[in-house]
């Protein structure tokens, strides 16, 4: 059976051309997921992500356990608020999820997972968390809209109550505040983004999601669907669970060594985090395919599974798209260790020479310096 958000409805009666992702029915594009793409970059949009999943933990030992279930280190937010981006991986190294925690006391955190993942990552979570005491909570009566842009986190001020707008206006990047609307709801405010953009993901009551979208529409901010969600969250170099990593793949072999720590707990032992040991022998032998960014002058488009050929052999295409803030096509590609040489795809039998540059691809809505356009 297809999901469905309280949004649904909404999205229709705004002309949504709706798809299934994931086993949701969600809105890929309002008419033109160009012109989405370019007004989150320029000035504000607003996405519908209630599909993705709520889970909060409570219990005292809760940041131990997290020591063990995550590759990044939770000792490192420790003011209330902050957030966390991390990888849960297998045993084997592989990623389960990436996810982001927001640490709310020393006996609760929240985290926000995958809706493709949903399943799994419950089942996951509540197996390793039984041995800690820790309960395993999912906030199914939270939706969540995210506004993204350049001008999103003052329209989004305008609808907070005016007591609150200051501890608002003052949130740091990476960090979420307990805020109250103008209408007396309860918002848990985070700033987050899957975008590139600065902005906020919202949680509030799905009682509420209705009228704080409608109102949000009166201020000026317009739908944006997940077609610009896929080209913004690619120029800005965030990965996509299932095409750029999944369980076979580690944070190595996708670019997020930055959010592996092999760091030591206080008594100067090895945090001992799942997956760790295949991690400390894959990083000792340094033999791991890399994940590189790539740009193509030529017309065309990069796309999924298409094969690239460098100095070491064999890669391919993970995710690709043509990029409306560039102009032309880019991907990300996993390919062989070692210094990749001239680089090429293979579209349609023809080898297409392509330039590897660092992602980010765009920063701030401008391009990353040194992609020529």
């Amino acid at each position: 059976m297809t999901l469905k958000t309280l949004l649904n409805e909404t999205h229709r009666s705004l002309g949504a051309k709706m798809v299934d992702f994931g086993g949701w029915d969600m809105p890929i594009h309002y008419g033109s997921q160009i012109d989405e793409h370019n007004l989150v970059r320029t000035a504000a949009g607003m996405f519908d992500v209630s599909h993705m999943t709520v889970v909060d933990l409570k219990g005292a030992r809760t940041r131990e356990f997290l020591r063990q279930l995550l590759a990044n280190s939770i000792d490192k937010i420790k003011v209330r608020g902050k957030a966390l981006y991390s990888c849960m991986l297998n045993a084997q190294g592989g990623v389960i999820d990436d996810l982001i925690v927001y640490f709310l006391a020393e006996d609760m955190f929240r985290m926000v997972v995958n809706a493709s993942t949903r399943e799994k990552d419950l089942a996951w979570i509540r197996q390793h968390a039984e041995a800690f005491g820790v309960e395993v909570v999912e906030r199914e009566d939270l939706a969540i809209v995210a506004v993204q842009g350049p001008q999103a986190r003052a329209l989004v001020a305008g609808l907070v109550a005016e007591s609150d707008r200051a501890a608002l206006d003052k949130l740091g990047r990476f960090a979420a505040l307990t805020v109250s609307s103008i209408d007396g709801v309860e918002l848990f405010v985070a700033r987050t983004g899957y975008t590139g953009e600065d902005g906020y993901e919202v949680l509030l009551p799905q009682s509420a999601v209705v009228a704080f979208w409608n109102a949000l529409l009166a201020a000026g901010v317009k739908p944006a669907g997940l077609g610009a969600r896929d080209t913004l969250r690619l120029e800005a170099g965030m990965n996509l669970y299932g095409q750029d990593m999944d369980e076979a793949i580690t944070p190595y072999e996708a670019a997020l060594a930055w959010t592996v720590a092999l760091d030591d707990l206080a008594d100067g032992t090895p945090r001992a985090f799942t997956g760790r040991a295949v991690l400390e022998a894959q990083k000792a032998a340094g033999n791991a395919r890399q994940m590189i960014g790539l740009v193509m002058d030529e017309k065309g488009v990069l796309r999924h599974g298409q094969k690239v050929l460098t100095a070491n052999g064999e890669g391919e295409i993970l995710s690709g798209t043509f990029s409306p803030t560039l102009g032309k096509a880019i991907a990300f590609a996993r390919v062989p260790a070692g210094a990749p040489g001239d680089v090429r795809v293979d579209i349609r039998g023809k080898e297409v020479p392509v330039r590897i540059v660092k992602f980010p691809f765009v920063r701030d809505g401008q391009p990353q310096a040194g992609i020529n356009l």
